[in-house]
């Protein structure tokens, strides 16, 4: 066996609590579920905790030895990936040095050596040091897809309750889920976004105030970013009518139909708010190098990709752009 080591080389009509109060934290206290201990197995148990267990879920074993440098490296990033599947797999370890007759029995001829059990038999492995990605791409061939977690079932609900105009209903479920896991981005975002419709701009600054450095590149933290930039920016605005008056008046005051864009977007008049900048592209493409179309982009941001608005609106962008 080739040994790896390391010696060789409000306004909307509720009231939404702030995470972490004695209100919102009830009932999701267990919303993350405890990583499931990793067993260093003999040969004794190999039948037992590998082969029966794998009639049950896929297992994943380990070979490693205390002195590998690339098994202490492999060893951590291989547990918080099968922990990530909350219990979907089970991994277990077998120190070579002292339990060297499984590894020898099945051709490991190098370690870290990661084999897998499905239904008691080994169904895919893997030797070195891989990256994580590599990793998960490996539990998934094996079948390693975890069940929904509390907390992903309570984001699930709030945003259904969301799309049922719930805002109260669905921001205890935000809280309840903060109160166990004050990082969760999606929880964050979800609930900031929830004061920003109520118009508690400083709140929902607060929100994604609370987000991760790590997680402000998720695309739910870039599009509340970019939420939060054009409330801002609507609060400073004028009255729509003004606005529309002087459309009226001139159809070429551009400065009034991008401020109504802005406006309308902070009343969540997605589909009219795309309609003036539109018109604007249509009408003088250069306008402030470009500003329009810049501007629309940035709603699509903020409304996200799926949004039926972003949609239709990237479809009629297209049109105005090419014909």
């Amino acid at each position: 066996m080739n040994q790896s080591d390391d010696r060789a080389g409000s306004g909307a009509g509720f009231t939404l609590e702030i995470p972490g109060a004695p209100a919102a934290a009830g009932g999701a206290r267990n919303a993350t579920a405890k990583a499931e201990p990793v067993k260093d197995i003999s040969t004794a148990e190999f039948a037992l905790e590998v082969i029966e267990a794998s009639r049950e879920r896929p297992v994943v074993i380990d070979f490693w030895a205390p002195w590998c440098g690339p098994c202490r490296q492999l060893g951590p990033v291989l547990e918080k990936a099968v922990a990530a599947r909350r219990g979907a797999v089970k991994l277990v370890k077998m120190n070579i040095d002292n339990h060297p007759e499984i590894a020898s029995r099945m051709g490991v001829q190098s370690i870290p050596a990661v084999v897998a059990f499905v239904a008691g038999q080994p169904r895919d492995a893997f030797m070195g040091n891989v990256p994580e990605s590599e990793i998960n791409r490996f539990l998934d061939r094996i079948g390693g897809t975890p069940a929904p977690s509390h907390a992903d079932t309570l984001l699930e609900e709030a945003e259904q309750l969301i799309g049922h105009g719930q805002a109260g209903p669905a921001a205890d479920r935000f809280s309840a889920v903060l109160a166990a896991e004050p990082d969760n981005v999606r929880a964050l975002t979800g609930l900031g976004q929830l004061y920003l419709d109520a118009g508690d701009v400083e709140r929902a600054r607060g929100m994604y105030s609370a987000i991760p450095e790590t997680g402000r590149a998720d695309p739910r933290a870039v599009a509340f970013a970019a939420a939060i930039d054009l409330a801002e920016r609507a609060a400073d605005l004028g009255d729509a009518e003004q606005l529309l008056a002087r459309i009226e008046a001139d159809p070429k005051d551009f400065d009034a139909r991008f401020d109504l864009a802005i406006l309308l977007n902070g009343k969540n008049r997605r589909e009219e708010a795309a309609d003036q900048l539109l018109e604007i592209v249509r009408r003088d493409r250069k306008w402030r190098e470009d500003g329009a179309r810049t501007q629309l982009l940035q709603f699509f941001e903020a409304w996200g990709a799926t949004d039926p608005a972003t949609q239709s609106s990237r479809r009629r962008l297209s049109s105005a752009l090419f014909s």
